[in-house]
């Protein structure tokens, strides 16, 4: 007869493992990058200490990605990547406010401000009042046509 087998799926509950290669290719998520990018904080990216421990010694980093590279050749080859080009077009796109994350989740009692489009600019210099106040909308539908025109006051 055979001999016993080996016991198949070895690491199947060990949660340090499971992190370990959860956590690998972890980047900076694209709010992380919108408060890099302020004009304090771009210098201190771009012009940084030499650091041994750092691919290129620290001074090849794509802002936009969070990555270090090697020297300015693969920089610029990196630039001209899909996932590159990708993340420059995500952060034209404001970040997501807490106040916002509140009025998604339904808390407190917000009004909503309209604002002024070309057309109603002309009939908003007559009136004092330049912002209407509408209540949040009660159905799905109504939210996704009305969000799109409004902004949190």
């Amino acid at each position: 007869m055979g001999k016993p087998q080996r016991k198949k799926r070895t690491h199947k509950n060990i949660k340090d493992f499971k992190k370990k290669f959860r956590t690998r290719r972890k980047t900076k998520d694209i709010d992380q990058i919108h408060d890099d990018t302020k004009p304090e904080k771009i210098d201190l990216y771009l012009h940084q200490k030499i650091d041994p421990d750092l691919p290129g010694e620290g001074q090849h980093y794509c802002l936009y990605c969070a990555r270090y590279f090697i020297n300015e050749k693969t920089l610029i080859d990196h630039k001209k990547t899909k996932s590159h080009k990708k993340r420059m077009r995500s952060m034209k796109e404001a970040p997501y406010s807490q106040a916002e994350a509140e009025l998604a989740a339904g808390m407190g009692s917000y009004t909503v401000k309209i604002k002024p489009s070309i057309n109603q600019s002309e009939h908003d210099a007559k009136n004092t009042n330049n912002m209407d106040v509408l209540s949040p909308a009660s159905t799905v539908t109504n939210t996704a046509s009305v969000m799109d025109s409004l902004t949190i006051g």
